[in-house]
């Protein structure tokens, strides 16, 4: 046998030959016998061993992990030269250290960390903020161009693509606003006003809102995820080294194409939602075009649309401005690109509702 049980005082594992897969194993064996026989002490004698392998010295660290924890007291003895080098080098890098206890934050200081977090986040969002500016609003009056094409492709995705969500939105929208209002002014035979309602109701506010959080959850999430696995795969460090300004290479594209492309998905879904609520009040109303038509037109003001058209405006800002803020500053790998994602979309869609806040103050204030 490879490994031979002496019975002396303290017993003696003897291993001869090789401590292999097959001796490692009938050494773990032995040591298991000897825990169920409830013996206190025995020595692993490993002099007669020249080579020893991998999977044979974890037989060996396993034997003495079981060993301790049977209550048997084993001591290895006897390794020399490679063998012994290559036990201590494997033993050492299967050693379970102690973890450390984690660090207890006060309250305090935890509020000083969220404050200097906050500051930080803020001084990050300031820089972007002036280099997006000059790039985007100063830098082509300089002379140092604009990357259309990167443009053009961000367009396609941010506008053309999202044509048919945004449609699809506000149809169902102007449907649900007309039957509602529709409902309420049944009761005074005024079924008819639910044209101007609708009407206002899009120009003015829901056609931007809707397009904003559509594209926000859209396009917005994409442009956050985009930069953040370029920060993630240290693209963005590349474009760095090879002279390129990553403001100008890959935010001031999406910038341009973002407010390009929100009022005209914002002008498709006025038309959207005030087209349902046509078709609604003449094949369910039984109203005739005409009436409806004139009452519409007549609350289609240039005052409604321009105001929608500037909302969307801002909106469009806060998206882009916001996604890109987000995606730069990922830490960590896939799980950071997954939090700054779900961060932009939560935060774009906190912005919108506050600038739609503070159109209607205004608009309460200067009326």
């Amino acid at each position: 046998m490879a490994v031979e049980l002496e019975n002396r005082d303290p017993l003696l594992l003897r291993v001869t030959g090789d401590l292999s897969e097959d001796n490692g194993r009938e050494l773990f064996t032995a040591v298991e016998s000897l825990i169920a026989a409830k013996r206190d002490r025995v020595v692993v004698e490993l002099s007669a061993v020249e080579v020893v392998d991998s999977v044979g010295c974890a037989y060996l660290c396993r034997a003495q992990e079981h060993a301790r924890k049977g209550g048997l007291a084993l001591s290895v003895l006897g390794a020399r030269g490679g063998p012994a080098q290559f036990i201590s080098l494997f033993s050492s890098s299967l050693a379970r250290s102690k973890p450390l206890p984690r660090p207890h934050v006060g309250f305090l200081e935890g509020i000083g960390d969220k404050v200097f977090a906050a500051f930080a986040e803020i001084k990050q969002f300031g820089l972007l903020m002036v280099e997006t500016i000059y790039w985007s609003f100063i830098a082509p009056f300089e002379k140092k161009g604009v990357r259309w094409a990167g443009v053009w492709d961000e367009g396609y995705e941010i506008g053309f693509r999202a044509v048919g969500i945004v449609m699809i939105i506000n149809v169902l929208l102007g449907l649900i606003i007309a039957m509602l209002s529709a409902a309420q002014l049944k009761m005074f035979n005024a079924e008819i006003y639910v044209a101007d309602l609708v009407t206002i109701a899009f120009t003015r506010e829901l056609a931007a809102l809707m397009t904003g959080i559509v594209v926000a959850a859209r396009s917005g999430s994409a442009i956050a995820a985009e930069l953040a696995t370029m920060v993630v795969q240290e693209e963005v460090d590349a474009l760095k080294s090879m002279g390129f300004n990553p403001t100008k290479y890959l935010v001031t594209p999406k910038i341009f194409s973002m407010v390009i492309c929100m009022p005209a998905l914002t002008i498709l879904a006025m038309v959207a939602g005030i087209s349902a609520a046509f078709m609604l009040g003449v094949f369910q109303f039984g109203i005739s075009a005409e009436v409806w038509g004139t009452q519409t037109m007549n609350a289609l003001t240039v005052e409604n649309i321009t105001l929608g058209l500037a909302k969307s405006l801002c909106y469009a800002l806060v998206i882009v401005i916001v996604g890109c803020h987000n995606g730069l500053r990922v830490k960590g790998g896939a799980r950071g690109v997954g939090i700054v994602t779900t961060r932009s979309v939560v935060m774009d869609i906190f912005f919108i509702i506050v600038v739609a806040a503070l159109f209607a103050a205004a608009s309460v204030i200067t009326t």
